[in-house]
């Protein structure tokens, strides 16, 4: 025959039950402080990454002068391709969050946006100007920035902070290089800048442009020499690099905002001729350049 469990024993039953509650309770409370908050003994703070921001650029359309009706059709269609670059260069941030080193973001995706859209609005005033006052100034719209961007500060071990550090770039947390890829310190041995720097090579532009009138000389002959400073300055960084990104660094970050460059010139330099001669075409195949090692 069964009999009843003695009160003192119930008591205990109850506390043992209750203390497995707590302890539960305290695994769980735990759990939450490590995911949120690190541990603050030394300064460090173990903190989830968070998203990686979003890219916010100035409003062109809102800039704009009246538009003539000859030139609404180009002007659209340059509108609504400085919202693609946006919203591709969103894209990209989140595909690459990890990757790169502290200015991974500004080099690999700032930057070459900005020269997207420094030629997508200077081909809108273009537009405008051919039969309207051309507007100016459009270039100062061309920068774009990053925010609400993740946890993020520089490199160090364990998200710790660095100083100077970049806030802003979600995607580098507690690593200076490329995250992701254990022994591997940048970029050294691989296709993109490590070793060797290389050298930059674009295509003439000089020699591939028709009798230049004496009335665009001064303009096409600036805006030559402009294609030259950007071929030294892209080799200059190529050196001041070595070592830095992913495989794809160079391409990424400085041959690619090259050629955007390299884009807005010489279309500058067939604006110029085409004021008082036939304007030249297909200049845009010269802009592309190459690393040769």
């Amino acid at each position: 025959m069964s009999r009843a469990l003695p009160k003192y024993n119930k008591r205990r039953v109850t506390f043992i039950g209750g203390a497995a509650a707590v302890a539960l309770s305290g695994t769980v409370i735990a759990g939450f402080a490590l995911a949120g908050e690190g541990s603050k003994s030394d300064g460090t703070s173990v903190r989830t990454l968070a998203g990686p921001g979003t890219i916010s650029c100035p409003d062109v359309r809102s800039k704009l002068p009246a538009v003539p009706a000859s030139a609404k059709a180009e002007v659209d269609r340059n509108l609504a391709l400085l919202n693609t670059q946006i919203q591709e260069a969103n894209k990209r941030l989140v595909d690459t969050v990890g990757q790169g080193g502290p200015n991974f973001v500004q080099n690999a995706i700032l930057g070459p946006l900005k020269d997207k859209r420094v030629s997508t609005v200077n081909r809108i005033a273009t537009a405008i100007g051919r039969t309207a006052a051309k507007p100016q100034g459009l270039d100062s719209l061309a920068a774009c920035t990053l925010g609400g961007a993740g946890t993020n500060a520089g490199g160090g071990a364990a998200g710790k902070p660095q100083a100077g550090g970049n806030a802003g770039n979600a995607g580098n947390q507690g690593n200076a290089g490329n995250a992701g890829n254990a022994g591997n310190a940048g970029n050294g041995g691989n296709a993109g800048n490590g070793g060797r720097a290389g050298t930059i090579s674009c295509p003439d532009v000089r020699s591939k442009l028709p009798a230049v009138p004496a009335s665009a000389k001064a303009e096409v002959d600036r805006n030559l020499a402009l294609l030259n400073t950007q071929i030294q300055e892209a080799n200059k960084r190529l050196v001041d690099t070595v070592g830095q990104g992913g495989p794809n660094f160079v391409q990424n970050a400085i041959l690619g905002p090259l050629k955007d460059k390299r884009v807005s010139t010489v279309n500058r330099i067939a604006t110029a001729i085409g004021r008082t001669a036939a304007k030249p075409q297909g200049l845009d195949s010269l802009a592309a350049c190459t690393l040769t090692k």
